[in-house]
This record gives structure tokens, sequence and C-alpha cells, in this order.
């Protein structure tokens, strides 16, 4: 009976996406659900009436992130070209509402995950999906 590879193949033969860098890009996507789950949680639940945009927009990130993470974990070349399009996205969100909030600041009473480009994250929400999509374009047909 050949050994299966457990580095490369999920228990129902599709390829890893979380191997070597990927398993950082995991975690720091798992760190952002977090973050964005709990402040766009928080602030829904407490003081939406404040900032109804911005804290929708955090509960948009939180969906992005969560979706992305499961993606990679999940493996599989469906579950790559779906967490692609997702970072994509994401990035068009980022750059979007960066672009929104440095412009019209007055139109975010509040900030969200993406504000600044991510400002309060230390620029993660930028970076991450960049890194996302060039480590998902290289994992592609391996």
């Amino acid at each position: 009976m050949p050994d299966a590879d457990t580095t490369t193949a999920t228990p129902a033969g599709r390829k890893r996406l979380v191997s070597g860098p990927g398993l950082l890009l995991v975690w720091l996507y798992g760190v952002m659900v977090v973050g964005a789950v709990s402040r766009s949680a928080f602030q829904i639940s407490t003081e939406f009436d404040r900032a109804p945009l911005a804290y929708s927009l955090s509960a948009v990130a939180a969906l992005a992130y969560a979706f992305i993470t499961y993606s990679l974990v999940r493996g599989g070349e469906r579950a790559r070209k779906a967490a692609l399009v997702c970072c994509a996205a994401e990035l068009a969100g980022v750059l979007a509402v960066g672009t929104w909030t440095v412009l019209r600041p007055e139109s975010f009473p509040d900030t969200t995950v993406w504000s600044q480009f991510g400002l309060g994250y230390l620029f993660i929400p930028v970076i991450l999906p960049i890194t996302g999509m060039l480590w998902l374009r290289k994992r592609r047909g391996e």
C-alpha cells in the first residue's frame, strides 16, 4: 500500500494550500477574522446608529477574511480559485474604502478595518490580499 503524502493532500485528496508560507497566511487571516468579527460585532450591537456604514464595512471585511481562511484550510483547486477571487475583491474593497476615508473622512464618523488602507491594523489589510494573491497564483496547478 503506497504511503500517502499528508503534507500535500487533504483527506479528500485536495491539494493543501497551507504548507510553508501558506501556514503564516492562514494564521494572519485567522487573526484578522478574530479582530474584524470582534470589532464589528461589538460596534454593531452597541453603537450601530453612530456609524452604520463603517461598522457594516467592518463586518464585510470579517466575512471576507473568514471565507479566505476557510478556503485556504479546505484546499483544492476550487478553493484556491475562490480564495483568489475573494482576495482580489478584498483588495478592491481596501483600496476603495481606504481612498474614500482619505478623501472624504467626514463620511466615516468612526473607522473601519479598511480605513486609511488599514492604518489601524498596521496596513495588514492592504498587504494581506496582495500576499494572498501572489501565494495562490504560485500554488496554481501544483
